[in-house]
């Protein structure tokens, strides 16, 4: 199978069950930024602090290509076999952020993104899951998207930022408070 197929050289792509849409369609943007998203993953995941969070952090690469194959999946296409998202997604990434929650400090400030290149990678994965949550919310007002494909990408957010601060912990960083100008 060849890498290129020349279909999309006209500026449209196709959805799983054949229909052809624009590129710059807000389903083609969501799903996307849903791969985007994943992307970042995998640069988390290779940071070495993550070591021992490798399978989570696979296990929820995972997810988002289960929510890619739903949101670039036709409307109302029945006949196209795609994988689904559980309730369990979804209690895997409360879990988590629960077992962290236990080792930390209680939040008593708003923090500034950074402090090292890994934690700063956090960050952005954590900025790009909140753009395609607000995405995957503009895609539902048009036409109905599986409610747990909006609830597991804001419950990722919530995951990756708990996994911001217990990096940031791991790696002995200062967590640096915004103190706002008055």
């Amino acid at each position: 199978m060849k890498i290129y197929t020349k279909t999309g050289d006209k500026g449209t792509t196709a959805l799983f069950g054949g229909k052809r849409v624009s590129k710059a369609d807000l389903r083609i943007d969501t799903y996307g930024t849903v791969d985007e998203l994943n992307a970042w993953i995998g640069m988390l995941r290779d940071q070495e602090v993550n070591r021992n969070r490798v399978s989570d952090l696979i296990e929820i690469q995972d997810r988002l290509f289960t929510i890619g194959s739903i949101l670039a999946t036709e409307p109302g296409n029945t006949k196209v076999k795609v994988p689904s998202l559980a309730d369990g997604d979804v209690s895997f990434l409360e879990r988590a952020m629960d077992e962290m929650d236990t080792r930390l400090e209680p939040m008593r400030f708003f923090v500034l993104p950074g402090g090292h290149p890994s934690i700063s990678v956090g960050h952005v994965a954590r900025t790009v899951c909140r753009r395609a949550e607000r995405l995957v919310n503009a895609l539902d007002s048009q036409e109905k998207v599986d409610p747990l494909v909006i609830q597991y990408l804001n419950r990722l957010s919530d995951y990756l930022f708990m996994l911001c601060r217990m990096m940031t912990h791991e790696l002995g960083v200062t967590e640096t408070p915004w103190k706002p100008r008055m």
